[in-house]
C-alpha cells in the first residue's frame, strides 16, 4: 500500500525540484541561526546562491556525530526554544548523548514518513500493532507509535522487554503486526515455542524489524518461524528516529523519504560523492526539519543506493541493506572485517541457527585470534561428535574462502549465546588497543 501516492510516486525531475527548493532554504536558515553552522558554512565559502542543483550539495560541509555531541544539549537547535514540543535523545553509552528536538511540524513529517513506512509493510487501520521497540528517549517506540495513529491502526504500547507479558498479549489481543529488533523477534520466536506456544497459528502475518544490522539469513529464519512476511527499517535519531527509509512488498532496498531527507554515498577515507551502484558511506541532509536539522550528516552506515524503479510503483531511490559501519569495522591481521560479513557467510550453512558472537584476543605471539561461536540447531547438537566436527570445518573453510582469513570456530548450543531486548551484543573484543 502506497500512504502518500503525490510524494512516493513523484516524477524524478520535480522531486529534485523540490529538494533544491528546500536545500536552499535550510542553508540560508543554518547560516542564520545555529553558530556552529553558520561558522562551518562561511569557512566552505558557500551561499544559498551559489547552490544552482541538488548535486551542488557537496560544496556544503558535513556533519559528525562528534559536532552533535561537542554542541549538547541545545547548541544544533535551529528554532526558538518555545517552539520545541518534544525532545528524543541517544543513550550516550559512548558519549554525551545526541539530542533531537521536534517543533509541532518536525512530529508531523515523523508521523507521515512512518506511515508510510508502515504501509509499506502492508499495515493498514484494520491491523493491531504489537509495539516492542523502547519508548522514551528513545525514538523507536515513539516513531512506530505515531505512525499507527496517522494510519489510524490500533496500536498496543508494549515497549521492550517483559518477554512472557508480550507472549500473552501477542495471542489474547489477536496482533497481526508486530515491531521490534530483528534479535528480539527471534528470541520472542524461541520462548513462544518454550511455552508450548504455536506461534504460527496466531494471526500475526507482519513485521517492521530495524534498530540494528541484520541479514537475509536472519530474516528467512524469522518469516519461517512466525509464518509471516518480515520488513527491513532504516533510522537513526540523529534525523529524525525510524521512517527515513522503508522497504515494501517487493523487498528489494530501502526506499528513501528523498522529499525530507536528502541521501548521498561518499568514499568515507576521502569524502567525495560516489555514484549510484557504489559501495560508501551513507550521508543524510535533513530538508525540510525545523528543530534541529542537519546539513550532510554522515551516518558511519555502509550501504549503496539503487537508481532502478521498483514494482511497487515507488520512484523514490532505495537503500541497499546496511553492509556494515565504518565504526564497527574490525581490523584482525591487517585485514578489514565487518561483523555482517561473517553472518552473511553463514547464510547457506545448514545446521547452524542465526545466533553467533565473535570474541578477539591478542594471542601471545602478539598476533590477533578471531574465534566464532555459533549456535547449532538443537537437533544437530545432540547428534554424533564426527557429525559436530565436520560442520565445524565446513563453517571455518567458508570463512576463510569468502573473508580471507583464518578463524576458530566453537559450536554451542542453542540459547547459549546471550539474548537481548535491544540491539544484538555480536562482538567481544579483549585485545587492548
Amino acid at each position: 500500500m502506497i500512504f502518500n501516492p503525490e510524494y512516493e510516486c513523484m516524477e524524478k525531475q520535480a522531486r529534485k525540484k523540490l529538494q533544491l527548493a528546500a536545500l536552499k532554504n535550510l542553508t540560508e536558515t543554518l547560516a542564520s541561526k545555529v553558530p556552529f553552522y553558520q561558522k562551518k558554512i562561511m569557512e566552505a565559502k558557500v551561499k544559498s546562491n551559489d547552490i544552482h542543483n541538488i548535486t551542488d550539495i557537496c560544496k556544503l560541509p558535513f556533519t559528525t556525530k562528534d559536532d552533535l555531541r561537542d554542541n549538547y544539549p541545545h547548541g544544533l537547535r535551529a528554532c526558538p526554544r518555545d517552539r520545541i514540543v518534544e525532545v528524543h535523545m541517544s543513550s550516550g553509552t559512548t558519549g554525551k548523548p545526541v539530542v533531537n528536538e521536534y517543533t509541532m511540524k518536525d512530529l508531523d513529517i515523523w508521523r507521515q514518513v512512518m506511515a508510510r513506512t508502515l504501509s509499506g509493510a502492508g499495515c493498514t487501520r484494520d491491523d493491531i500493532v504489537q509495539n516492542c521497540y523502547g519508548y522514551g528517549l528513545f525514538t523507536g517506540g515513539a516513531g512506530v507509535h505515531y505512525g499507527c495513529l496517522t494510519i489510524g491502526a490500533e496500536v498496543l504500547p508494549m515497549s521492550s522487554g517483559n518477554t512472557e507479558r508480550q507472549l500473552m498479549i501477542l495471542r489474547d489481543f489477536g496482533s497481526t503486526m508486530l515491531t521490534c529488533t530483528p534479535s528480539y523477534a527471534m528470541f520472542l520466536a524461541e520462548e513462544a515455542a518454550e511455552a508450548g506456544i504455536d506461534i504460527k497459528a496466531l494471526p500475526i502475518n507482519k513485521g517492521c524489524f530495524g534498530a540494528e544490522a541484520w541479514s537475509e539469513n536472519m530474516r528467512n529464519e524469522i518469516q519461517e518461524r512466525y509464518n509471516m512476511k518480515a520488513y527491513d527499517i532504516y533510522g537513526l535519531t540523529e534525523i529524525i528516529g525510524p521512517g527515513v527509509a522503508f522497504e515494501c512488498e517487493a523487498q528489494n532496498g530501502l526506499h528513501v523519504n528523498e522529499d525530507m531527507f536528502y541521501p548521498e554515498i561518499i568514499d568515507p577515507e576521502t569524502g567525495e560523492p560516489l555514484a549510484a551502484g557504489e559501495k560508501g558511506e551513507l550521508v543524510f541532509t535533513t530538508l525540510t526539519r525545523e528543530g534541529t536539522p542537519l546539513l550532510r550528516y554522515r551516518t558511519r552506515d555502509i550501504t549503496y543506493l539503487i537508481e532502478e524503479p521498483c514494482s511497487c510503483g515507488r520512484t523514490t531511490r532505495r537503500l541497499h541493506r546496511l553492509l556494515g559501519r565504518t565504526d564497527d569495522m574490525l581490523i584482525i591481521r591487517g585485514v578489514n572485517l565487518f561483523p555482517s560479513q561473517i553472518e552473511q557467510a553463514l547464510i547457506d550453512i545448514e545446521g547452524t541457527e542465526p545466533q553467533y558472537l565473535i570474541i578477539i584476543n591478542r594471542g601471545e605471539s602478539h598476533l590477533d585470534e578471531l574465534e566464532l561461536q555459533v549456535e547449532v540447531k538443537k537437533d544437530l547438537f545432540s547428534d554424533e561428535t564426527r557429525g559436530l566436527e565436520k560442520l565445524r570445518s565446513r563453517i571455518e573453510n567458508v570463512m576463510k574462502s569468502k573473508l580471507q582469513i583464518g578463524l576458530k570456530v566453537k559450536l554451542v548450543e542453542p540459547k547459549t549465546i546471550e539474548r537481548s531486548i535491544g540491539k544484538a551484543k555480536r562482538v567481544i573484543d579483549n585485545r587492548k588497543i
